[in-house]
């Protein structure tokens, strides 16, 4: 893995090893394919989709794991089926020594693509200081 910043997932992605280069192609599809119309960016030095300036998922690679940050909404809906997994409030760790699950992944960003509208809504009015 690279010291520097990069500026493009692909830059991200070439700076792993092969085996691991192959697990972030396939979780950035597996978002894609959900996502279509999500823009990629690098947010907070990582992988990061975003869909009307609003954060939908990021993901990062680390010596023995994925980080999957799907948000707190995202965790909380899906609890029990990443119990299996260390969980932060708004993460999950996927071990590399295990298959990743990717279907998951995906009902997760497929959630918070389905809730982005409220926690748009919901930006605006604090935005507004209205709550």
């Amino acid at each position: 893995m690279s010291d520097s910043i990069s500026k493009t997932i692909d830059e991200y992605i070439a700076g792993f090893p092969e085996d691991t280069q192959n697990i972030l192609q396939q979780i950035r599809n597996t978002i894609k394919n959900v996502a279509p119309d999500a823009v990629e960016t690098i947010s907070y030095a990582i992988p990061s989709f975003k869909i009307n300036g609003v954060i939908l998922v990021y993901f990062a690679a680390f010596k023995r794991h994925i980080g999957f940050y799907p948000t707190p909404k995202g965790i909380e809906a899906f609890k029990e089926e990443l119990s299996a997994f260390k969980m932060g409030k708004g993460s999950v760790q996927f071990p590399l020594d295990k298959p990743i699950p990717l279907e998951l992944i995906g009902r997760i960003v497929l959630h918070n693509r389905l809730i982005l509208p409220q926690i748009t809504t919901l930006n605006k009015i604090k935005d507004k200081k209205i709550i």
